[in-house]
Order: C-alpha cells, then structure tokens, then sequence
C-alpha cells in the first residue's frame, strides 16, 4: 500500500499538488465558522463543581461581572472639589456602558442618615458643584472611615479611588458584547483623561480580564507565528541548506495549518486563548517529518543515487519511524481530553489531527514536491556526517562512564519534582506588559486585591435573614472574616442594619448595634430598600423571599493554595460556630483555584493511559517488547527531569504545566522511535553488533534528531514568550523537556542498548526477534 502512495506521488506529482490543494481548500473554507471566547468560563467544563456553585449562587443574586476604573490622582488626594467633581461626572456616565445594571462609588454611595423622624436617604455627592475645600475634612472622615467604602470604593489613606460597573451580558452574541463594553469603556477612560490630566486612570474588573485573554491571543497570533516561519526558515536553510528542500517544507506546513484550522471551523470547535497556540504548535511539530525525509534523500543524492530513486529510498526508510512518532505524538495530544479545561482538550484534539494532516502531507505532497523542484547537491562527506562519527565514537568509548553518569543526572533531578507545589495565580495568567496586569497590581497595592470569594449564607425559611440570631451569626462571621491576614474589605448585610439602628435612634454611635427583634430589623430593610434608586438596590445582597444574604469578601491576590485553604477556613468557621446555617462559597478567583488541581489529577489518568498505549505501539513496531520496555527510560525520563528542573526555575505547577507531561509524552517519543528503529535496522538487517548498531544509528539519523529537537526547541521558545503566562509556561517547559529528550536519548539510550543488548550478531534478518548466538568477545565488550 504504501508502496503505491510514494509511486503515485513521485510519477504524477503535478496531479498530488492539485488535488491536495482542492482539499486543503475545502478544509480551510471551515475557518470562517471559528470564533474566539474569550469568557473565563470556557475555561470549565460544564461539570465543574466551582462552576456550578458560582452559577447557582448567580442565580439567586444579581450577576457580579464587572469593569473598574480606577482614579489615581497624580498629587495623590481624591479629596478636592474638582476630582470629586469628576470622579461624579464619569459615575454618571457609568451607567450608559452597554448591558450595566449597577454602578457604585464614593459619590453615588447611598448614605443615610436621620432627620428628625425621618430617615433620609440620598447620595454622598449629591451635586459637587456645591463642594468647598471647608467641606473636605468633614467628607474624607466620613467616607474613609466607612466600612461599606473603605478598601472598597477608597483606599485607606484617600488617595486613590474606584468606580465599580456591574455588567450583565445577555450572552447573545458573546464574540461582540464583551468588546463592546471595552470598547465604550476605553473611550471613557480618554474622555477623562483629557480633561483631568491631573489624574491617572486604570482599568481592571473580570470583563477587562475576558478581554484581555482575547488582546492575548491576537497579540500572539500576530507575533509569534510570523517569528516562528522566520526561525523555521532560517534554521532549514541554515542546517539543510536547501531552498527547495525549505520551500517544499514551509507549504507542508501551510497546508497543514490552514486543513487543520479549518477541519475545527467545520467541527465546531471555538478558539481560546490556550488553543489559539495550535499553529505555533504545529508549525513545529509538522518540520520533523520533512527533515527527516530530507535528510536521508540528500544522504542518498550525495552517494550517488539518482533523485527518484533517493526519494524512494528515504520514504522507504522512513515511513514507518514517521508515521510512528505521529501516531505516538497524537496519543500524547488526545491524552489531553483528560484535561478538566476544555480549551486544552481542544488545543490537544486540534493538534492530533494536524499532526496525522502533517504525516499524509509530508507523504505526498512533501515527496511531489521535491520532484518538481530543482535539486542539487554535490557529493561529499560532511562535516555534519564527522561530527556524527566522532561523537558516536565518544558514547561508544565512554559508555561505561556515561551509563551510571547519565542515571545519576537523571536521578537527581527526578528528586526534586515532589518539592512542586500545585499552584496558580489567575492575575499572573498575564505578564506585566498587559495593561490589565499593570492595573490589577496597581490596585493591589494602592486599595484591595481583585481575589474575591462569595458566600451564601442560608437561614433555612422565608424572612429568615431578620432573625436576631442569623444577623448575630452573620455579624460574628463578617467580624471574624475582617480579621483575617489576607481580607482587605468584607460587604456584608449587618453593617447597613447596624447603621439603619443608629440612624433610626437619631443617629446616636451607641446605637450601631443590631436590632433585638425581628420585626425591628425587618422595618428597617424595608424602610431603606423603598428609599433606594433604581439600580442601587439590595438584589447584590439577598434573594428574593429574604431567606438567604451574600457575603462577599475581597483579599489580596491569593494563590490558588491560599485560596483553597481560606475557603477551608470558611467552612470550618461556620461548621464550629452557626452549623445550622447552610452556606455556598464560589467566585470565579476560586474556580480558578481549583481547576489547576482538578487537571492535574485528571491529567494523570490521560498520562497513564497515554504511555500504556504508546509502550505497546513502540514494543509491536518494533516487534520486540525488550526494545519496547527499554524506551520507557528514555521516553519518562525527559518529562520527570524537566518538571525536576522547573523547581528551579519557578517551583509552581499551575493549570498550564499540569498537560505539559502529556504533550511532550508524545513528541520526545520521537527521538527514541527513530535512533531505535536505526539501531535494530543494523542489528537484525545489517547484521552489526551492538556497537556497531549504535554508530550506525548515530551516522544515518542523528543530524536529524538534533536538527528536528532544536527546531522543536526554537518553536516552543517562541510560544515561551508569550504574553499569556499559560502558553509562556506551556511553551517554555516543554521546550526544556524536548532538548532534555535529545540528550537523555544521545547519552543515556545508546549507552543502555549497549548494556543490555548483548547479543554480538544476528545469524539471519528472516528472524527478527532471533536470540543470542554465543557471548560476546572482551572486544566488544
């Protein structure tokens, strides 16, 4: 059959081109239907446990997606009548940002206070125009010291200041409405700027997060995929020194993408940040059949043979290795739909199928186009070829050094993988360049952290949050919460009704208690909620029947172990102290939290299964399962060293790396697949020693190993410099684990063929699977 593939290619190469075109045309027509999400929630499956609390919780209150401005006066005080002039002016203009439901800040705060019997209602900046500096001292007191606005709405020490847009997207058209947003936002943020250049302005908030995941992936789209042509192109001519041989393989590489792209438009498929990356990758990955195949043509061509025959004989050589290694390098991609994030499961399907696409095309297409481009090569001995002597002569010589050396090496990175710690940090998914990292750091530092965790607090019957003893529970709990180390602000119910009793009681600090009844409490929500304008409601705070109140408090940029342990903490208060309450913690933060861990367990089933499968291809292909057993070292060995290393380079294994190990499972399985298909060749066909066997190995396919690592190596180092910190890490880890692969594979592999392959010869290549003969000589010892 394959026989008839390479015949059909190379006799009628012009009909191969055109029809692989009509089909690569029709694959890539599907790209029209491919749209970018860039909501965080693609990131979790539909079962996802933090998902489903989040959205129940979102359910019963109002929705809490939001974009920030934050206002940084350059002189460092909000409190002038000018900047509260300003700070009013884009509050009001807040609520004309497309699909906002809510906006809140120091101006439009709803203060209360008592007048006479009455109780009045109104805004903490009704009309600035009316501010003097006399009022200044009087108003910074009242607000800073708020504990519903400090650390909120206003930093502690009044310098910087915040307007809060609750957004709700219909979810219509979620390709054009978080733009939208941004969009009318950005324009604001220039508006005023221009006309207060006094002032700084930042934005933050989830809706400029889910933007900036798309910002991200455009970004790198733009960027890293051209650079990465250029690497590819600059290191074929550069170690093949071909342009043909380079031109052939760049439109392998079209083809291959665009088919690819454009099978996941006709699929259904969506792209993603994490998915987005699928070119970078494949542009990498679909090299190393070309080289392969171009390394053994020009080694044919330049002994001589004729260029039909050189192709034949090279696919020959080569088909089983290639198809192999992309059978094996789409295993260790599917493994990815083991993944709890979906966009990694995506990223890894996209990737399998392009990498089959790669291998029929470098079949086909690949070999009719070297037979209609002129080639020339002039027959001589290579340095590249010398280099390849002396150093198998070098792992020959000192494999009794290299054998233990190289296991030690091994070892004592392997040692340091546990000292990993499973974490994330969602604000750091974006290095500093993004203004949305800068922001978000800004405010970090200058008011609160944009972690926040919700909870929702049960009272078990309708009305039931009135009960003086669910509004002791919930003030012990906010009081405990607020002491925190990690808690910059907590927005809790008791904190309005303990204001409303003072007020109600002419004002009067001793009153700033809860109320002894439930009727008491009942009027007074009443009473507040009927004086309340539209839009400034408390539907943020409790269900409709009054049964239940949320608690939401804001910390620092938490990891996601701190996270999880907080949340912990939570649970525990509630389970020592008011365990007749039933509560609810979610919040897209913790979600986050906990889906770098989730992928990490889920990841190993895929991993496991992943190497079962790949270790029974290797040992069938190879028709031997000692030589399949023997490549379990070398194929493990690269992914744990490099995880051993990562300690070292940073020591968190977050949502990205947790698929790196089974994304490299199948790539570096490469190296192993083709030195030990040229080994056995010599042994069983060749009729070598072991020794022999290795430097053959090493002479017919090393150059290509080390020219398609580093290829590989380069590509991802691209994909590493990534904006987006889960491609950056994804790109640069897998990058060391491929150029640990070729060493361990160079170093380790021959030296322990040489060890345990101890049969000097093969009587016969009719038996491939032959025993030993007798012992081996002290020579070839």
């Amino acid at each position: 059959m394959r026989e008839r593939i390479y015949d059909i290619a190379l006799k009628h190469p012009i009909w191969i081109l055109l029809a692989s075109i009509i089909l690569v045309i029709l694959a890539t027509a599907g790209a029209k239907n491919l749209v970018f999400k860039s909501d965080y929630r693609v990131f979790f499956s539909e079962e996802n446990p933090q998902l489903t609390s989040f959205e129940s919780m979102q359910k019963i209150y109002s929705k809490s997606d939001n974009a920030v401005f934050i206002i940084a006066p350059k002189e460092g005080v909000v409190f002038t009548p000018k900047r509260l002039a300003a700070i009013h002016k884009l509050t009001h203009e807040s609520w004309q940002v497309p699909y906002s439901t809510r906006v809140d800040s120091i101006t439009n705060f709803q203060y209360t206070r008592a007048e006479e019997d009455d109780l009045i209602v109104e805004d903490m900046v009704f009309d600035p125009t009316r501010l003097t500096s006399a009022d200044m001292p009087a108003l910074t007191e009242l607000i800073v010291n708020d504990p519903l606005m400090r650390s909120k709405l206003i930093s502690p020490e009044g310098h910087v200041s915040v307007v809060n847009v609750t957004i709700q997207l219909p979810g219509i058209n979620p390709v054009e409405e978080g733009p939208e947003v941004v969009s009318k936002i950005r324009e604001m943020k220039t508006n005023f700027l221009s006309e207060n250049p006094d002032m700084d302005l930042y934005l933050s908030g989830m809706i400029i997060m889910n933007n900036s995941f798309a910002e991200s992936a455009q970004y790198d789209s733009e960027t890293l995929i051209p650079l990465m042509f250029g690497v590819v192109v600059l290191a074929m001519i550069f170690f093949l020194r071909t342009f043909s041989g380079t031109l052939a393989t760049i439109i392998v590489i079209i083809f291959t993408i665009f088919s690819t792209m454009g099978l996941a438009g006709w699929t259904g498929f969506y792209l993603t940040a994490p998915s987005i990356s699928a070119p970078t990758i494949l542009l990498t990955l679909a090299v190393a059949d070309c080289v392969h195949i171009l390394t053994t043509f020009f080694y044919e061509l330049r002994h001589g043979a004729e260029k039909r025959a050189a192709l034949i004989s090279s696919l020959r050589i080569n088909f089983n290795p290639i198809f192999l290694t992309s059978i094996t390098t789409a295993i260790g991609f599917l493994s990815m739909n083991f993944s709890d994030s979906p966009p990694f499961r995506d990223l890894g399907n996209m990737v399998a199928a392009g990498v089959m696409i790669a291998f029929l095309l470098s079949i086909t297409v690949f070999p009719a186009l070297l037979m209609l481009l002129p080639i020339k090569v002039k027959p001589q001995n290579t340095e590249n070829s010398d280099l390849m002597d002396k150093f198998s002569a070098f792992v020959i010589n000192k494999r009794n050094i290299l054998l233990p050396g190289m296991t030690l090496v091994i070892l004592s990175m392997v040692v340091f993988v546990p000292l990993n710690t499973l974490n994330d940090d969602f604000v750091k998914y974006f290095d500093k360049t993004v203004p949305f990292r800068q922001a978000t750091d800004f405010m970090q530092d200058n008011i609160s952290g944009m972690t926040s965790i919700e909870i929702s607090i049960k009272s078990g019957e309708s009305g039931g949050i009135n009960e003086p003893a669910y509004l002791k529970a919930l003030d012990n709990f906010s009081g405990w919460l607020r002491t925190q180390p990690e808690t910059d602000h907590v927005s809790t119910l008791t904190d309005i009704i303990k204001r409303l009793n003072k007020n109600m009681h002419a004002d009067n600090p001793a009153f700033y208690t809860l109320p002894e009844s439930r009727e008491l409490a009942a009027q007074y929500l009443l009473l507040y909620e009927m004086s309340l304008p539209y839009g400034l409601d408390l539907n943020n705070q409790l269900n409709v029947d009054k049964s239940s109140t949320r608690v939401i408090g804001t910390f620092k940029n938490l990891t996601s172990n701190e996270q999880i342990e907080l949340e912990e903490r939570l649970y525990q208060w509630f389970a020592d102290n008011a365990p007749q309450y039933n509560i609810l913690v979610a919040s897209p933060p913790l979600m986050f939290a906990h889906i770098g861990q989730r992928n990490i367990h889920s990841m190993l089933i895929g991993i496991t299964l992943a190497l079962i499968l790949i270790s029974a291809l290797l040992g069938i292909a190879l028709r031997s399962v000692r030589y399949g057993l023997i490549s379990l070292l070398p194929n493990l060995a690269p992914a744990a060293m490099g995880f051993g290393l990562w300690y070292f380079i940073d020591g968190q294994v977050g949502l990205a790396l947790s698929v790196v190990a089974g994304m490299t499972l199948g790539i570096i399985v490469d190296d192993t697949v083709h030195f030990l298909s040229k080994y056995r060749y010599a042994r069983e066909q060749k009729n070598k020693n072991s020794h022999e066997a290795v430097q053959y190995a090493f002479a017919s396919v090393g150059r290509a190993l080390w020219i398609t690592s580093l290829v590989l190596v380069a590509g991802f180092m691209v994909l590493a410099q990534s904006s987006f910190k889960i491609n950056a890490d994804m790109g640069l880890l897998t990058a060391i684990t491929i150029l640990i692969a070729l060493v361990v594979d160079f170093l380790f592999l021959p030296p322990l063929l040489m060890k345990l392959d101890t049969t000097p010869r093969y009587e016969n290549q009719t038996d491939s699977t032959k025993g030993a003969l007798h012992e081996p000589s002290s020579k070839n010892n």
